[in-house]
């Protein structure tokens, strides 16, 4: 198995922890991002993962700035090696309808789920063309792909990661770059278990499986998109939603 360097963005949550672990798991040396000023202690949530057997470099990044997504890039390369693995999981909601939707809400969701994409992308991706070896993963969201009311900000952001990454996926096809999506549905993480709980129940009732999907089912989709053998998959969407929107 050759050893890689992997980059997942907002590590610190409860899918981005689980993707940290899966690489790691791979045989790869893994750096994530969190957001600074917000309630993630680094250095506790690293020990966390050394406790568990992990061993992951984290580092401050706003996704929003692509001045700081270049540094955190630097920083990482420098310390760790050049990135073949880059998984942009950081994400945000900012929910209300549309008619009392504030612009401030609907910049802020676009800016880090959407232009987030092109921010940490742009930087890596033709010294990955040059490597002749790249693997981006890119995660949406099943409200991406049905929408959501509520979320006209999120759902945009959601979607356009769908043409941004089968445009880049036609440019680094030929040189040995792969980039595709993944799309996880409702998955048992802190923030969906914040939901009401009649309502998560009515949501349950929904899934066809039955069930919330689990953390380590997202990472084990990226862990297949991002292996050494999946070369010829490209362009595509991996959905991960226990038969909620089928398309």
């Amino acid at each position: 198995m050759t050893q890689r360097i992997a980059v997942v963005t907002g590590a610190s949550g409860g899918l981005g922890e689980t993707m940290c672990k899966a690489m790691v798991d791979q045989g790869h040396k893994v750096a994530g991002s969190y957001l600074p000023g917000t309630d993630t202690d680094a250095k506790e949530w690293q020990q966390a993962m050394q406790a568990a057997g992990y061993e992951v470099a984290i580092y401050p990044l706003d996704v929003t700035d692509y001045d700081n997504c270049c540094s955190f890039i630097a920083a990482v390369e420098k310390e760790l090696g050049s990135i073949d693995v880059l998984v942009n999981n950081a994400g945000i909601t900012r929910d209300a309808p549309l008619k009392r939707m504030q612009p401030q809400q609907w910049q802020d969701v676009l800016r880090t789920n959407l232009d987030s994409m092109y921010n940490m992308c742009q930087p890596v991706f033709d010294a990955m063309c040059s490597r002749g070896f790249g693997r981006i993963v890119n995660i949406s969201s099943l409200n991406g792909e049905q929408g959501q009311f509520g979320q006209a900000n999120y759902s945009a952001a959601k979607a356009g990661i769908y043409g941004f990454t089968k445009a880049i996926a036609k440019e680094g096809a030929r040189k040995g770059v792969t980039v595709n999506a993944v799309s996880p549905g409702f998955i048992n993480t802190p923030m969906v278990r914040q939901i009401p709980e009649n309502v998560l129940e009515s949501i349950v009732a929904g899934i066809p499986v039955g069930r919330l999907g689990q953390p380590e089912e997202i990472a084990r989709a990226v862990a297949f998109l991002t292996a050494e053998e999946a070369g010829y998959i490209t362009g595509t969407n991996l959905s991960v939603n226990g038969g909620e929107y089928m398309s």
